[in-house]
């Protein structure tokens, strides 16, 4: 990373994780929903560029069975430099580290996001199973 960035490891603030999202083109979340949220990170990074941050990632999950990579963005002006690499590489370390064998670890790739996530061993679920969501 260049010398400019600089990895945060720990949950955002709800005012960084709501400027990243609706920055980086994410569909919006109120702050109610970010304060709800945010406490539930298992493990979180940000990327700060002169000390303001640029981008984000979250681990989420039960601690055991099901972890979920969420929130993994980027700003556009920072966007083309490895930060998406670099965060990924944090979030996957740590699951390697502390996550117990055998546990899933899953994530929703949007667009051409999926290229980067197969370097990190993630793998279409098609046809044996399919991702489903469902909005409140």
């Amino acid at each position: 990373m260049a010398d400019t960035y600089s990895l945060h490891v720990g949950t955002p603030s709800v005012e960084v994780y709501l400027t990243l999202r609706s920055g980086s083109g994410l569909s919006p979340k109120t702050p109610e929903m970010a304060r709800a949220g945010m406490p539930g990170t298992w493990h979180g990074v940000s990327v700060l560029h002169d000390d303001e941050p640029v981008g984000m990632g979250r681990v989420i999950g039960d601690g055991g069975c099901f972890f979920q990579i969420v929130d993994i963005c980027v700003l556009p002006e920072h966007q083309g430099r490895g930060l998406g690499k670099r965060i990924m590489e944090e979030l996957v370390r740590e699951l390697e580290r502390r996550a117990p064998a055998g546990a899933t670890v899953s994530l929703i790739a949007d667009g051409d996001a999926r290229f980067l996530y197969e370097k990190f061993g993630f793998r279409l679920t098609t046809p044996a199973s399919v991702g489903m969501q469902r909005m409140v």
